[in-house]
């Protein structure tokens, strides 16, 4: 369910209207700022801050704005201080959720995350409550019109990935964190673009959903979490019955 789940968020990003890309904006700088300030601001040598680069040109974010973002992670501009924070909770179903956070004002951010969580159907856990059901992995999502399998397979299993899933509309490359770096610029060298290129959480146990009102109050307090300022990216386990995930968003 991983990846049809970040596809359809991926497709929802895309209709979405342009205060979406204002906030897209928001998480990109905060997260090339913390990536400059981590690794310093040369992307030459800093594997995680060109990550960073190419997704933000790939949304089009003003080149300004990237090295507005870079300045003040080195400190030559003056900036807020970030910090990542993790969130864990459940959603309707028991379904597990993790929230990623960058913000320069943790209480503000747990307010905001256990307000909204209690207003749609959920609610917040401990620390290392839901984690445990997820994985921390490299995951790429290439649209399937960039490439073939073949090719996917070839170009990805010889960087270090380690699974490659063909989904019909797109693949989902699957990597460890120690070989993203090299999966990611295997790709890039071989000219072949990716929608979505990120460490996320990836589920190692599912919770099955088989009715689209459960389906539906999870997609739901997704995105209004997705919606908070501070949010950089929501992760869930829900594993949906084959054609639900349409019906829960119609």
């Amino acid at each position: 369910m991983s990846g049809h789940s970040k596809w359809a968020t991926i497709k929802r990003a895309k209709g979405a209207a342009d205060a979406k890309r204002g906030k897209l904006f928001s998480v990109l700088s905060k997260d090339i700022t913390l990536a400059a300030r981590d690794g310093g601001g040369d992307p030459g040598f800093n594997p995680r801050l060109r990550t960073c680069i190419a997704k933000a040109k790939a949304a089009n974010m003003p080149a300004d704005n990237v090295e507005r973002a870079i300045k003040k992670g080195t400190g030559e501009l003056p900036g807020v201080v970030y910090e990542e924070v993790l969130y864990e909770g459940y959603g309707a179903g028991g379904v597990g959720v993790i929230v990623e956070i960058t913000t320069d004002n943790k209480n503000r951010s747990a307010s905001e995350v256990r307000s909204t969580m209690g207003k749609n159907g959920g609610n917040l856990a401990g620390v290392g409550a839901v984690a445990f059901q997820f994985d921390r992995k490299g995951q790429m999502i290439i649209e399937a019109s960039a490439t073939d399998e073949e090719t996917l397979m070839e170009i990805t299993l010889e960087a270090g990935a380690e699974d490659i899933l063909n989904e019909a509309d797109h693949f989902e490359v699957i990597c460890p964190i120690s070989e993203y770096d090299a999966v990611s610029q295997a790709l890039t060298d071989k000219g072949i673009e990716t929608v979505s290129s990120e460490l996320a959480y990836l589920p190692n146990v599912e919770v099955p959903v088989t009715d689209k009102d459960t389906a539906r109050k999870v997609l739901h307090l997704v995105e209004k979490l997705e919606d908070l300022e501070d949010v950089k990216a929501v992760h869930h386990n829900m594993d949906l019955a084959d054609g639900l995930l349409e019906e829960a968003e119609s």
